[in-house]
């Protein structure tokens, strides 16, 4: 072999070796860089979540972020954004962040969470920064509660809540956990419906022997008729009703009775009305007067003196309403008993009287 010959060689011995030499230095960089971006992922939460205490479009809502898998190192920051994709910075529409809250009592994600400064000057993301750092107590169930954000104007579209946690009081490096959820703002269903107005009410018959505002009947009622019988000047009559009302007005109602005449005979002769009245009732006269009047024993009327029946008092019938019975508000069911009363002297015409006592019930909605 001459001497060019292995000149040659050891030339292209040199260009092989230095051509590996090179290669495998690039291997090695590339392989130092990718050693040095895996170092800088962020791990993932999972089991997380952000529930919205009211998701209609541009309401005040309190956003609650809870996550677990947190890792148990150090972090100097947190970081929330809002926006409209998985990646962007666009906050959705309308969205407002700059006068929310943090709200240091109900949230956990760190130890002491009122040490750490709320940053929200920039729309649509939230910065929580400790300079010192803290240590999640625990891997599950840590919370971040805001207050106070204002609902984006657009309902039923995905937009995104990115969460990040920092080693760093930058918070853009040594990222140490991270999370990306959706969210949706809906539109509240308008509930309707209708409830009818509601009013019962009937007359009901009352034997004889039984209470009526402190009187005693003397004779049974029945629904649709006062008989007193034959009355006379040693004994005045008492016939009593029974007047049961229900209703669901806001107001309750009022109860009114009137006559169509005095008590009339054939030929026109009429019984008197006993000399109180429903504003100024009094006791009814002893037998031998002739009179006709009423009472009540509600002690709780709407007008004038609420207990002015009460203790036996009796009033004259009018052809106009007068109030008998009152409830302020929707009642179930009450009863009221109205007692009716007459008596005649030596001198009253003889016949059979008669008229037509008309009981209304109003309710007042």
């Amino acid at each position: 072999m001459t001497k060019h010959t292995r000149l040659h060689r050891t030339n292209r011995n040199y260009s092989i070796r230095h051509t590996l030499r090179r290669w495998i230095g690039g291997i090695t960089a590339v392989a130092t860089i990718f050693a040095t971006v895996g170092s800088g992922h962020a791990a993932s939460l999972s089991t997380a979540s952000v529930a919205l205490s009211d998701p209609r479009p541009t309401q005040i809502a309190g956003y609650n972020f809870t996550a677990s898998n947190v890792s148990l190192t150090p972090i100097k920051c947190i970081k929330a954004v809002f926006a409209d994709t998985s990646v962007g910075t666009t906050v959705p529409l309308n969205m407002t962040t700059t006068s929310a809250s943090f709200d240091t009592a109900t949230s956990n994600y760190m130890p002491t969470p009122a040490a750490w400064t709320f940053g929200k000057a920039t729309n649509g993301t939230f910065t929580l920064v400790d300079a010192t750092g803290e240590t999640p107590a625990s891997a599950t169930a840590r919370k971040l509660n805001f207050t106070g954000i204002t609902n984006g104007s657009t309902p039923d579209t995905s937009y995104f809540l990115r969460v990040t946690t920092f080693n760093n009081t930058d918070c853009a490096t040594s990222p140490v956990d991270n999370v990306t959820i959706d969210y949706i703002f809906t539109n509240g269903s308008t509930l309707t419906l209708s409830v009818d107005p509601t009013l019962t009410f009937t007359v009901n018959a009352v034997a004889s022997g039984q209470n009526c505002n402190g009187s005693t009947s003397t004779q049974a009622s029945f629904a649709t008729s006062i008989p007193f019988g034959s009355v006379t000047p040693a004994t005045n009559q008492i016939v009593c009703q029974d007047l049961t009302a229900s209703t669901n007005a806001s107001n309750g109602y009022t109860i009114y009775t009137r006559y169509t005449s005095k008590p009339t005979n054939a030929i026109g002769q009429t019984i008197a009305d006993t000399t109180g009245t429903n504003a100024a009732p009094t006791a009814f006269p002893a037998a031998g007067t002739e009179a006709y009047g009423y009472t009540t024993s509600d002690a709780t009327l709407g007008t004038g003196t609420a207990g002015r029946f009460v203790g036996g008092n009796w009033g004259a019938e009018t052809t106009s309403n007068s109030e008998i019975a009152y409830e302020p508000a929707g009642d179930l069911s009450t009863t009221y008993r109205i007692g009716h009363q007459v008596g005649v002297s030596l001198t009253t015409r003889p016949g059979t009287y008669t008229t037509t006592i008309i009981y209304t019930c109003t309710p007042i909605y």
